[in-house]
Formats: C-alpha cells, structure tokens, sequence
C-alpha cells in the first residue's frame, strides 16, 4: 500500500507543483502568485519566503501594499486541493490561518503547527501546536474553528479523519467529523480540486480514492457536519484531475474544462441530479440516491480521510 501511495503523491503533486507538499496534505503555497482572497474581497494575502523567515504581506488590487509582516520562522498560505485551491481566509475578513512550511522527515509530520493571525492588521493572534500530521482542510466563516485532516498511518498515508479545533477555548475538540448517515465509509484518499459556498459555510472538496472509489466530501464549516457523496466513476482514475467542480446555486457540478457535465449534485439533498458513469457497466445512476450512497455497500472498498 506505501508503493501505490507514493505513486499517487508523485501524481498529485505534478498538478499543484506551486505548493510545497507536507505528506499527503497539498500543503502550504509561498508564492506570491499563489495567494489567498475572498470571491468579493478587494485584499489579497501572499507569504514568499525571507531568508529563514516568512515575509507575510496583504496586497491591494493597484498593487498597494497595505500591511507587510516578517515572520522568523517559514509559513505559508494553505493549500486545500492539489487544483492550487488555496484556503486559510475567514469568510468575514478577519482571520488568516497560516500552515507550517518547515522541512520534515518521514512520510508523516510528527508535529503539526499553524499560525492564527489577525487578517486586518496581520498581527499573530496565536500558535496552534498539535501533535501529528494535520493539514489544513477549511474554517468557518467566523473564523472560531479550524477544521484538519488527520493522517495517522504510515502503512496507508491516505487514510485520514477530519478533526475540529476550537480557536476560540484553543482546544482540539473531541471525536471526528464524519458522515452519520454512512458509519462504515472509510476516509482515504486526496482532495484533487475545492470550491466553497460564497458565504463561506460549505466546503465541498473532490477526492480521489486509490483502491476505491472517488467521492465529493461536504462539509458544513458552521454546524460541524459533513456528508459523502460517492462518484459513480469506473474508469481510471489517472483522469480524474482532468475534471473540474463548480458551484452554481445551489448545484454542485462535476466535468470537464469545456462545460461538458459529468455529474451535478444537488447541495441541499446531496442527490446525483445528473448520475452519469466512466468506464460503462453497471447503472450507478439507478442507485445513486443522496447522503446514502449505495454504491459504497455495493463495492465495499471506499476509505477516506481531514474533517472525515
């Protein structure tokens, strides 16, 4: 299983080569090409490396430079999908999440931090310390809780849970975040592509799934629930990072560049609205029915793994 994994890392760090990986996470960004923004926000935040250190500066769209931080350790801006999709800004404008950038041995960090910081003046507002491997998965839109990935095998380095920090009481909050509907799918695998809800609430995120099948995780940032919804895709999955997800309404759409639609998902039952399969075969479509997808029971083998 290490082999196959290793594989599937080399694979997806091929689509965002701008990030620097930590484990199976996508990792931090340090590129100023690469930063972080809200859809309707007129600042955007960047980190670029500064000797040893970090240099932290929120941007003007004219370029301006409204606020510059030097930090003497490396941070970078979180990156939630091997798309690129960078995350870390809450909804409201106030809280940027800064992911641990440092160098490491092992397939798995030991020690996992972030670095909270006041998006309006870019002061550090304090110093999450965990141990273990945790990325980076999303925040709530008030910015009082981060939510991560957990991988804790080095036997199945894409098996993960998704764990909820509370950064108000600076705790990490007991339990997983998982789908209650489904108590036997396994999380594994990695986010292949992200898009958010405009409020800043659901976050919805593509995963690959090697050994399963794929799946989109969505996750409600506010209530701490989460639900999967199996993708009916039998082909290889080397083409799954041809696909791209979109967010219309209240339809969440699965396909190619081009407009072409494979799957679209309605986000208010989490039902297959336009079920389609790769790879022929079996009618997936016939059973693929909201939060319970039974093409899991079907197949047996879909693991998963951040805010799971």
């Amino acid at each position: 299983m290490l082999r196959l994994t290793f594989c599937w890392a080399i694979a997806a760090l091929a689509i965002a080569p701008a990030a620097i990986a930590a484990g199976p996470s996508p990792g931090v960004s340090q590129d100023v090409s690469q930063g972080v923004q809200l859809p309707e926000g007129d600042v955007s935040y960047s980190a670029e490396p500064d000797g040893a250190g970090t240099k932290l500066v929120a941007v003007r769209p004219d370029g301006r430079v409204l606020h510059q931080l030097t930090l003497a350790t490396s941070w970078g801006i979180p990156v939630a999908a091997f798309d690129g999709t960078t995350g870390g800004l809450s909804a409201d404008g106030q809280t940027l999440v800064l992911g641990d950038a440092s160098q490491y041995s092992g397939p798995l960090r030991t020690n996992s931090r972030f670095l909270v910081v006041d998006a309006r003046t870019l002061r550090p507002r304090s110093l999450v310390r965990l141990r273990g491997d945790f990325g980076y998965d999303a925040l709530s839109p008030d910015g009082t809780r981060l939510y991560l990935v957990n991988h804790a095998s080095t036997a199945d380095a894409f098996r993960y849970v998704v764990r909820a920090y509370d950064l108000v009481h600076r705790r990490l909050l007991p339990g997983r975040i998982a789908d209650r509907t489904q108590r036997g799918w396994v999380m594994q695998g990695f986010p292949l592509a992200r898009v958010t809800s405009p409020d800043g609430r659901m976050a919805y995120t593509f995963y690959a799934n090697p050994g399963g099948y794929p799946f989109i995780h969505a996750l409600d940032t506010v209530h701490g629930t989460a639900h999967c919804i199996g993708v009916p895709w039998r082909a290889s999955q080397n083409g799954l990072s041809k696909l791209r997800m979109t967010l219309a309404g209240q339809t969440l759409l699965l396909g190619w560049p081009g407009g072409r639609t494979f799957i679209s998902v309605d986000t208010t039952s989490y039902r297959l609205t336009h079920p389609a399969t790769a790879g022929g075969g079996f009618p997936w479509w016939a059973i693929a029915v909201g939060g319970s997808i039974l093409l899991v029971a079907a197949c047996g083998i879909v693991r998963h793994g951040k805010t799971g």
